[in-house]
This record gives C-alpha cells, structure tokens and sequence, in this order.
C-alpha cells in the first residue's frame, strides 16, 4: 500500500515553515483545536519519540508521519507522508480518519503562516457522527460556494449573517473557508463517508478564530453551537 501524501505550498520562508514544526507556540496557533490536553498532544507528537534533522527540515514525528519541508519558487512545499498501517486492525480502522485530520491540520497550517505568524487562536469545534460534512454544507447553504474554484471569493448568508471570505481549500471530503470577520480565521468543514467506524459517515467543524475580544469570540460561539444543536440532528 502506497502512504497518503499530503502537500502545501504557501509563501513564506524555509525558517517560518520548519519553525511552526518545532515551535510549541506556533504549533497552538494550528495544530488541531482547543482542548485541555492539547498542550500534552503537541507535546507527544512532535517532540517525544521524534527524529528530527534540522538541516534537512525532516521530522519525523511519534507515530511514524514524516514532515518534509522544502523550498520551490513560489515559496516553500510542506510535505507529510502517513505512517504505513501498523497491522492492528483496531487500530487501522482509523487510518483514513486520521489521514483527513491530518488534512484539516495542513491547510490551518498554510493558512496561519499565510496571515498569523503570530496572534491569538481561539477554536470551536462540532462533530455529528450521524451526517456527512456534505449535509452540513448544504444546510449552512454552501452548496453553490463549495463548487467554486479555491482561491475565488465569496460572499454567503451563513451563521450570523453576511460572511465574505476565500476558498481556502476543497478537497473529496473537505471544504475550508477563510472568515474575514473572525480576524480573519478559517472555517473547516470535514467528514469522513461511511465506514467502519462512522457507519453513517460523520461531519466535523473547526472554527478558527484570531485576536477576537471576548465579546465577539462569545457571540461566534452563541450563534454556532445554537446552529449546530438545530441542524445537525
């Protein structure tokens, strides 16, 4: 079995791009989503049990996934190649989950070295393991978006109202929006099709915000989780 392969190129320097690899600053403003043990999580798969060869810029992290980061003309290619599966069958039932967590986290990445070298993340995160991310699009009324070309802007009715942004990303499983109004941040849409694991698919939102005072941050997290609760049954 050939190993997924996950790439970004973003315009930044070789420096930026190796340090939010091993900077445990850097990987809070993109790896994952706020949770109490995400400082334990960065702190496990990035620097415990890892090789690292920091003039090649090759991490090779616990678990196995290997990060490559590379210079090309148009700024700099991170590239993670997955672990092979590792012969446990209960484990490997969750390979394909991870390898799309793997390619929400790459695009918050390219999209933080992008626009926050520095600043402030604070997230909110939803899953239904009963719908798949493509619902959610369609009842957050982004099927026309979703069908655009990344990098076209937009402008939708979404949760809370008028929203202009970017596609940031698309992929089979995954549509990622830029949200000027939260900094700006990053919404990401994902899911997995039924498997498994998810035998009726699954859906997840990660909401990426920056620098939001308290009082907006609130009101992202009012309207959302009253969103989520009413649409996602």
């Amino acid at each position: 079995m050939n190993t997924p392969k996950i790439e970004i190129t973003v315009y930044t320097t070789l420096d930026a791009a190796w340090q939010a690899l091993r900077d445990t600053e850097t990987l809070r403003r993109w790896h994952g989503w706020d949770t109490d043990e995400i400082a334990e999580e960065i702190q496990s798969i990035y620097f415990t049990d890892v090789t690292v060869d920091d003039q090649r810029r090759v991490l090779v992290a616990n678990g196995g996934d290997r990060f490559e980061v590379h210079p090309q003309p148009d700024g700099v290619r991170v590239t993670l190649t997955r672990a092979p599966l590792s012969g446990d069958p209960e484990w490997d039932a969750y390979y394909d989950d991870i390898t799309e967590g793997w390619i929400s986290f790459l695009q918050q990445l390219r999209f933080v070295l992008s626009h926050h070298t520095s600043g402030t993340r604070r997230t909110l995160f939803f899953s239904n393991q009963h719908i798949h991310s493509s619902t959610v699009v369609d009842r957050l009324g982004l099927t026309g978006v979703a069908a655009t070309p990344a990098g076209s802007p937009y402008t939708a009715t979404v949760v809370g109202g008028r929203t202009t942004g970017t596609v940031w990303f698309r992929s089979t499983h995954q549509l990622g929006l830029t949200i000027d109004a939260w900094g700006p941040g990053l919404l990401v849409l994902a899911g997995n099709a039924p498997s498994q694991t998810d035998p009726a698919g699954s859906a997840t939102a990660i909401l990426n915000t920056y620098n939001l005072d308290d009082t907006a941050f609130g009101q992202v997290s009012e309207q959302w989780s009253a969103w989520w609760a009413r649409h996602t049954r």
